[in-house]
């Protein structure tokens, strides 16, 4: 099938321009600029001549490459009543969003390579989106982690300080053979359990059971994120590793990472949109809508995540998507489970920053479809060129879309967003060519496929 895109304004590396793109099938086979043309007069006569099957209009649009979100956790197997597949890749492309990488915190653990293809095998026939999966480390499986197929797993998930299971690694010989042996890149969650286990303490025997949701980065805290991450720099770089530090959380982590990198450049970091929007003033308000490992920080914290984001020190944007059914997190702060459900959403709070100036929409591409394209080595995704795949978002930037009458396709039913206006909506998302969602709406076709990467 051929489809001509026409008339919006094209955004890819660091450039807008006025412009069409032509879909053949699933690939980008022509990117059509106005400003190649003598006159508005021949720009139009080509267009004309085109033989499309479907002509997409987007005038007063902007076309964009497809989000590519590198950590979400979309629940399947083991805890299909907060998510599935299905539904949050649903939600992703809704958002925008054209490819994800899953979590292996599932139920069993994703931590042997059958376990795997079983993931594989759940999105090849069910997702929306493109996907790949983490492997989980443990303190036993490096022999799984030796066999990883590095064309298709986006990489190893390490728990280094804290986690949920049997996910955490807290073995030290066994994370230096990771971190030497490791044929894929190694993404961290770096947060220091003893310190947390005794901040907890302390605030359990002030509060007993009510601890207020405004102690939660108080609990895990700055000094645990820090101390962790200090840890998984040290392990990186002496073992040359391609360590990707996930959900940074505060401006700390952000220099020790600069620091790091002058020894070893495969050092790369990811920023989550919620540590962008939020910060620790906003958790009367939230309380556990807000509730999220790491913790969401102090404002200085969050204006140096953004300043990071801007200058590209940290080149990758994503969500750590994580749903609960409401009624889990309308429990007291040590019962209500730490996460939210963002993938839908993050492109257009990302939008919102660039409408208040904080980006430029050029920013917001090179961090949420370059940056994780180039980090991770996918091919061929992340940006309008010809001959790559057609994961395309075609956005308006002036058209506001209103929660209340654009409810979330999250299987849990609630955002952190709610009654919230955004000021852009996501009105076309096109995936492997397939036009999934149109006038923001799902069309019920489906091209997905699984994400392949650049032997290292």
């Amino acid at each position: 099938m051929v489809t001509l895109i026409k008339n919006g304004t094209i955004v890819n590396e660091g450039l807008s321009f006025e412009g069409s793109l032509l879909i053949n099938g699933e690939k980008i086979e022509k990117i059509i600029d106005v400003s190649t043309f003598a006159d508005k007069n021949g720009y139009e006569a080509a267009i004309n001549s085109i033989n499309a099957d479907k002509v997409v209009d987007a005038s007063g649009m902007h076309i964009i490459p497809g989000a590519i979100d590198d950590q979400v956790h979309f629940r399947e197997p083991g805890n299909t009543q907060k998510a599935t597949i299905a539904s949050e890749s649903a939600a992703a492309v809704l958002g925008g969003v054209t490819s994800f990488m899953d979590m292996p915190n599932n139920n069993p653990p994703t931590t042997t390579n059958a376990a795997l293809e079983g993931k594989f095998e759940t999105a090849a026939a069910t997702s929306m989106a493109n996907y790949s999966f983490y492997l989980g480390a443990t303190n036993d499986n490096m022999e799984e982690i030796r066999n990883i197929d590095t064309s298709k797993v986006c990489g190893v998930k390490v728990f280094m300080g804290s986690s949920t299971g049997n996910m955490l690694v807290n073995d030290e010989q066994t994370l230096e053979r990771i971190f030497k042996e490791s044929p894929a890149l190694i993404a961290t969650h770096c947060e220091q359990e003893d310190i947390i286990k005794a901040n907890m303490a302390a605030y359990t025997r002030e509060y007993g059971e009510d601890i207020p949701f405004r102690m939660h980065y108080k609990i895990r805290s700055r000094e645990a994120c820090i101390e962790c991450t200090r840890r998984a720099l040290d392990l990186a770089v002496r073992n040359k590793s391609r360590l990707h530090i996930l959900h940074i959380s505060t401006a700390d982590e952000i220099e020790m990472i600069k620091e790091a990198r002058k020894a070893n450049p495969l050092i790369e970091g990811e920023v989550c949109v919620h540590y962008m929007w939020f910060n620790s003033n906003d958790y009367p308000k939230y309380g556990s809508k807000m509730k999220c490992n790491p913790a969401i920080k102090a404002p200085d914290d969050m204006l140096a995540i953004r300043k990071a984001v801007k200058e590209g020190i940290i080149r990758v944007v994503a969500t750590d998507h994580a749903p609960h059914l409401k009624e889990e997190k309308e429990n007291n702060y040590t019962k209500a489970p730490s996460g939210l459900p963002l993938v839908q959403h993050s492109l257009q709070v990302m939008l919102e920053l660039a409408h208040k100036g904080i980006f430029t929409i050029e920013e917001v591409v090179a961090r949420m479809s370059h940056g994780p394209a180039e980090c991770f080595g996918i091919k061929e995704r992340g940006f309008l060129k010809e001959g790559h795949f057609a994961d395309i978002a075609i956005v308006n930037l002036t058209l506001p879309d209103n929660y209340s009458t654009s409810h979330p396709a999250y299987k849990c039913g609630w955002s952190p967003f709610e009654g919230m206006e955004f000021s852009s909506t996501i009105v076309h998302t096109f995936v492997n060519g397939e036009h999934v969602v149109e006038n923001s709406a799902l069309t019920g076709k489906r091209n997905a496929k699984a994400l392949e990467f650049q032997k290292r």
